[in-house]
């Protein structure tokens, strides 16, 4: 344990809590929005009322919502296209600073929205708040696995996930009608994420870049060695980690096109691992809950606001969890714990959805499961999908795999918010069962081919997917957490 110990500096620390502050602003109008929608539907209409002298029609305000509610996922989309050419250019700190004032911008195009009587300027805000999102839900766990030693590099990159739930909670809390989600604060309320990235601005300028960069990329060793001995406060750890990294370096040629990144033969095992693992996250149903958890406890509760807030603590404490647990379990066994736990969720969820008109008792047990499907899927998926790229990629595929990842990622919520309406008519209580055959799907993938990370060097990974994409990568020798 001492080892380890030593690799915690003050200046590593910080560089982590600094990154992970936009991660922070992301969770934050991921959740804002659900309690004072009405409030700012409300809004809408008056706006309407006063350019056209009659009320917004109603499919019309509906449309309107839904689109200021996806177009941030929609614009995390567009954002996460340019992932690659600003971590390469700018470097991976430097890029997550650029990209914070997309988050400046869209905070204050949102607060001016109510004072300009425009609600154009609150879906423009959303839109540029959601490529901030895009970009900096990538760079975050780039740079942080880049700074983090090999032994926490799990814990440190599931500190990202612990930011963005407590921003949801944050957001949830101080969205509601007796905090801040009432008709005079709203605006106020939506730009209060600018609290944490004038913050960011302040602290992350005195942060190091990611060495790893420095080195591989920019072919910089002084200044990778400096940057490393700030990190690390030790030499002899400088010194390994230096030789480590000269060795990736060797094994790597600079650059990777787009083109390049998907016909590669030794890209190929992690991009479909990486496909994987994001769709089976994002499509089993958690996204779901997120969005309309209020509405579905709505029909059966009246204090649904704070069974959501219910939802947001438990997503918390269980991305704490998973942050405790991420260098001991590992990331293979977290994620197959995850996949067969929201799997068995779902199935509950169908059943007792079919029988709660019999014994409407079971409305409760209703409220557990969804609990129970938000812990599972923080236990593993949720986390490790966002940096498991990082971890399969060597230094020039990785900008793209995260781009990948955050492609996917949003990609897949965007999917799932505008269909997950529509489906709920068609199928009923029975759309849990395709999330369940899309977990079960994701748990057996990821049995036959994920390899371990855990504790492995960056070129120790890379070196398994050299030229030896026809081996099933769980049977080779100490690469399975379950041996």
């Amino acid at each position: 344990m001492a080892s380890q110990e030593s690799h915690l500096t003050a200046t590593l620390l910080t560089s982590i809590l600094a990154a992970v502050l936009g991660s922070l602003q992301i969770g934050y109008h991921t959740g804002n929005v659900n309690a004072p929608a009405k409030i700012i539907e409300e809004f809408f209409n008056h706006t309407w009322r006063a350019r056209h002298n009659q009320s917004i029609p109603d499919h019309s305000l509906t449309l309107l919502w839904s689109l200021s509610v996806s177009i941030k996922d929609f614009g995390a989309l567009l954002g996460s296209l340019g992932v690659k050419y600003v971590a390469d250019s700018y470097g991976r700190r430097n890029s997550i600073l650029i990209v914070n004032c997309l988050s400046v911008v869209g905070a204050g195009l949102m607060f001016a929205s109510k004072a300009s009587e425009s609600f154009e300027v609150l879906i423009l805000g959303r839109l540029v708040f959601g490529l901030f999102c895009g970009l900096v839900m990538s760079l975050n766990p780039l740079y942080i696995q880049e700074v983090s030693p090999t032994n926490l590099r799990g814990a440190f990159a599931t500190l990202n996930q612990v930011s963005f739930a407590t921003g949801i909670l944050l957001g949830m809390v101080i969205g509601l009608e007796s905090v801040l989600g009432t008709e005079h604060y709203w605006a106020m309320m939506l730009s209060l994420s600018l609290i944490p990235a004038l913050i960011q601005y302040l602290v992350l300028p005195f942060c190091p870049e990611s060495p790893r960069y420095l080195l591989i990329n920019r072919g910089e060793e002084s200044k990778a060695e400096a940057a490393l001995l700030r990190l690390r406060g030790r030499t002899e750890k400088v010194f390994a980690e230096l030789e480590e990294m000269k060795e990736e370096a060797a094994h790597t040629h600079t650059g990777v096109t787009i083109h390049e990144f998907f016909k590669k033969r030794s890209y190929k095992q992690p991009i479909i691992i990486v496909l994987i693992v994001n769709l089976g996250s994002q499509l089993s149903g958690f996204n779901a809950i997120i969005n309309y958890s209020t509405k579905m406890f709505q029909a059966k509760f009246e204090e649904a606001k704070y069974l959501t807030l219910g939802v947001g603590a438990v997503n918390v404490t269980f991305t704490l969890v998973a942050f405790f647990l991420m260098e001991r379990a590992g990331r293979r066994r977290l994620l197959l714990t995850g996949f067969i736990s929201i799997a068995v969720c779902n199935l509950l969820m169908t059943i007792v959805d079919s029988v709660v008109y019999l014994a409407p008792g079971l409305g409760s047990l209703q409220v557990l499961l969804v609990f129970c499907l938000i812990s599972a899927y923080e236990l593993g998926p949720g986390p490790i999908s966002w940096f498991i790229a990082a971890e399969l990629f060597d230094q020039p595929g990785r900008p793209i795999a995260m781009a990948f990842t955050s492609m996917l990622n949003w990609g897949g919520k965007f999917v799932l918010a505008l269909l997950f309406p529509p489906l709920l008519k068609i199928c009923g209580e029975y759309i849990y069962l395709l999330f369940m055959i899309v977990a079960l799907l994701a748990f057996i993938f990821t049995w036959i081919r994920l390899p371990e990370t855990k504790g492995r060097t960056f070129d120790e990974i890379a070196e398994e997917f050299r030229g030896a994409e026809s081996i099933l990568l769980h049977n080779k020798p100490g690469f399975n957490t379950f041996t």
